[in-house]
């Protein structure tokens, strides 16, 4: 059995900490500032990573090439598989020309592309996130928008930063479920306190959309719809979190905000001309006309179809009888050549893999595909063709994210996360305002909050207790600081990317959301700080 030393660089958690950093940011460095792609950026890590695990940490090279495989297997499923299903579905609407109808019903929604990002990417974002996560989110809304006319890049921004308030809750709680669990602290108590983190978060996030998308001028004439959106959010999200259940806070938060956004009048205002020819650079004088074409009743129920036969299929999966059927077709089996543990000695889950067969988000997209292929008409062949088509349009993406899932197993399995996750820890009466910074790190790394929950959950509670903090706060604040390093993890900006067209330039977006991550993970840093002390310590359950 392979146990990882926390200090293996001369003895020093300072300087092990620095090494074990090193992935990572290698990735973000050629990305960001080397321009590299991001296929090679994610191998060029992994290669790192595995350098690390054998020169610095002692890691068995049979080991750590099988982790690397468990990752990328990982990657492949269940992470790929929800995004290959989510963009066939969406291309069996565009050969049907269902998706055309589909933007020009949103279009008569609101005529402003401003509140059609908060529709898009905020609350049916969010509803989605509630029910598939795994980047499902962002590949959807990224193409919804690009569709209605925003330009690629700007669309891919848009899902990005809009893909935070909700994640924490996200595939039905899984997120919050999971920190319980490894934390071996009640369900209610973490929900309620991460319930009162991220509500605040969903505050901003409308006002930094409606920002993203047209400036100042954005913020100043839709700062309203913008507000109400966010404040009706919020305070759902809080109240199921913490009166009703964890599992529909996204559900609940995702339709209020919906629900204030149809609500407020200065949202059906239509946008001057001067806005749409600012914010829809990807259109043209046809796209415009068409907004006015009259579709069909029967043609534009078939258009909502797709996507209200994956709310319907996932809330179906949900149910007690029926999710406990789709468990039983898990596979489990014990990872070959791979014998790992914990820095404390104990062995890792990581040793035995779960193969979710049905009871995954996957497979349910494919479900509502099938159904999607029914209603739309597409025969059988041209189906498969789609799907087919779409696996060739992920080429790259399967390449990053699979080797930037490798590199975050090698990451967690040699103990370099560990490391770094102890060196933070240390950081002693800076605590509180370093932990949301660990679940950054953890996020940006996996690209799952609930990876990230798992991986330093317990560690927070233990140095929360070391240092006579409330364990529940910092257990919420690594979940919470967490959702705000899924924007700038290579697995999102990969599929982001891959969604609308822009494979290759996944450094330009990262270049574009991480002052936006930072700037927000400062908030959230000094939101758990304040938490931490009398000034906002009544907040806490």
């Amino acid at each position: 059995m392979f146990v990882p030393q926390l200090e293996p660089v001369a003895g020093s958690l300072a300087l092990s900490a620095l090494v074990a950093a090193l992935p990572l940011a290698t990735v973000l460095t050629l990305l960001g500032a080397a321009r590299v792609r991001a296929p090679r950026a994610g191998l060029a890590g992994l290669a790192i990573a595995g350098l690390v695990a054998w020169g610095a940490y002692d890691m068995p090279v049979g080991q750590t090439v099988s982790g690397a495989a468990q990752g990328a297997l990982f990657g492949l499923f269940p992470i790929l598989w929800i995004v290959v299903n989510a963009l066939w579905v969406y291309r069996m609407t565009v050969r049907t020309d269902h998706f055309d109808v589909l933007r020009r019903s949103f279009g008569r929604l609101s005529a402003d592309p401003r509140v059609q990002a908060l529709v898009i990417a905020f609350c049916f974002g969010a509803l989605l996130e509630a029910l598939a996560g795994f980047g499902a989110p962002v590949a959807i809304c990224s193409v919804m928008l690009v569709a209605l006319g925003f330009d690629p890049v700007r669309a891919a921004v848009v899902a990005l930063v809009a893909n935070t308030a909700p994640v924490a809750f996200g595939a039905m709680g899984t997120p919050v479920v999971t920190l319980a669990q490894v934390t071996e602290l009640p369900l209610d108590t973490v929900a309620a306190v991460v319930g009162r983190q991220t509500p605040l978060l969903a505050l901003l996030v409308p006002l930094l959309l409606v920002a993203l998308v047209d400036g100042r001028r954005g913020l100043r004439e839709t700062w309203r719809p913008a507000l109400a959106c966010g404040l009706a959010f919020a305070v759902a999200q809080f109240a199921a979190a913490n009166y009703l259940s964890p599992q529909l806070a996204d559900i609940g938060a995702a339709l209020a905000g919906a629900a204030a956004l149809a609500a407020t009048p200065s949202a059906r205002r239509p946008a001057t001309e001067q806005v749409r020819a600012a914010v829809l650079t990807g259109a043209n004088d046809a796209d415009d006309a068409d907004v006015d074409r009259v579709d069909p009743r029967p043609e534009v129920l078939r258009a909502y179809a797709p996507y209200a036969l994956i709310v319907a299929v996932f809330s179906i999966a949900q149910l007690g009888p029926v999710k406990e059927l789709l468990d039983r077709a898990t596979q489990r089996f014990d990872w070959p050549f791979l014998d790992a543990a914990s820095a404390e000695g104990q062995r890792l889950g990581a040793n035995v893999f779960a193969l979710p067969l049905l009871a995954t988000g996957g497979t349910l997209v494919l479900l509502a595909g099938l159904g999607t292929a029914r209603v739309l008409r597409v025969p059988p062949r041209a189906a498969l063709g789609e799907w087919l088509a779409t696996v060739r349009e992920l080429r790259a993406a399967i390449v990053t994210v699979t080797s930037v899932l490798a590199l975050a197993y090698v990451m967690n399995l040699s103990g370099q996360a560990a490391t770094i996750g102890h060196f933070v820890a240390a950081a002693g009466g800076g605590l509180a305002f370093l932990s949301p910074v660990l679940g950054w790190f953890g996020v940006a790394v996996t690209g799952s909050d609930t990876s990230a929950n798992a991986l330093f959950g317990g560690l927070q509670v233990t140095a929360a207790r070391e240092s006579g903090l409330p364990p529940e706060l910092l257990a919420a604040a690594g979940s919470s600081g967490g959702v705000l390093g899924k924007m700038v993890s290579p697995q999102n900006l990969t599929i982001a990317c891959a969604a609308v067209g822009l494979t290759g330039r996944e450094g330009d977006l990262l270049r574009k959301v991480l002052p936006w991550s930072l700037g927000l993970l400062l908030v959230m840093c000094l939101i758990v700080l304040a938490q931490s002390t009398p000034v906002l310590g009544w907040m806490l359950p």
